[in-house]
């Protein structure tokens, strides 16, 4: 699946089939998460995968995922980073969905898991020693066949020229702008990257030569959104022929009474 339908299509799996990966499809996920983890490291990331889930559920149902909901599935990744250093939360972020759209392509269904509620005791009891760090489980698995009848659910998305803006927050871009500089495909679908309780927190700012990625800061910043649609950014303008990537800058910024955090910049 190319990465536009796979953006206008993603959906988290809530509900897995009952049967392990196959040995193939095991050693090939443990291939994808080294070459990860040696990309990674040097923002403070490590990935692990762990083959039997159904004690990692026991033992965390009612406190895991968001308000208690933990996902029940045959295996779980992981995730460690550091979350006093803003740098490793946007790449966990970032390496997270790197490895879920490469096991979208196996035909492996995922879903996100926060940890946020779990106390270092209860991860030392389910994890082992020294994983005071795992922050985040995704849970992996072949997804349950869906009634053809199911309604699925739909999310609002806000439009290119809410999100894009020209030179400064003053200026909406408007999609005959962007088509005209060869990025109308790009921002359409970037917005279809998930984001923490569907916020939608992105904004860019499109000079002569460059991007810039701001976030809402609405009190509650999760930055992990930010290494979210930075991966899909860069992923989406491969197809346009352009292959950089962000330079973050973590500063804050105001714009007529709104407060932001302005993460980085793409030259295009």
């Amino acid at each position: 699946m190319n990465m536009m339908n796979f953006l206008k299509t993603r959906k988290s799996t809530r509900e897995f089939k009952d049967k392990p990966l196959t040995e193939s499809d095991y050693k090939k996920i443990e291939d994808i998460i080294a070459d990860i983890n040696f990309k990674a490291q040097q923002h403070l990331i490590k990935m692990k995968l762990y083959e039997y889930g159904k004690n990692i559920y026991k033992n965390l149902k009612g406190v895991a995922g968001y308000s208690g909901v933990m996902i029940e599935s045959p295996h779980y990744i992981a995730l460690e980073n550091e979350t006093s250093k803003r740098e490793s939360v946007i790449y966990s972020g970032y390496f997270m969905e790197k490895v879920i759209t490469e096991l979208n392509n196996l035909g492996i269904g995922t879903c996100w898991i926060s940890l946020s509620n779990v106390d270092s005791e209860l991860k030392e009891q389910v994890f082992g020693e020294d994983s005071s760090k795992v922050n985040y489980l995704l849970a992996i698995g072949y997804p349950k066949p869906k009634s053809p009848f199911a309604q699925e659910p739909f999310s609002e998305r806000i439009g290119v020229e809410e999100m894009v803006y020209i030179n400064n927050l003053d200026k909406n871009a408007s999609i005959s702008e962007l088509e005209n500089r060869g990025l109308g495909d790009l921002f359409f679908y970037v917005r279809f990257a998930p984001s923490t309780l569907n916020k939608q927190p992105w904004r860019f700012i499109l000079h002569d030569d460059y991007v810039e990625l701001l976030l809402v800061d609405d009190g509650d910043i999760n930055y992990i959104d930010a290494g979210i649609i930075m991966y899909y950014f860069e992923e989406l303008a491969k197809i346009q022929g352009i292959n950089n990537k962000w330079e973050l800058v973590l500063e804050k910024t105001e714009h007529k009474n709104e407060k932001y955090i302005l993460i980085g910049r793409y030259k295009i």
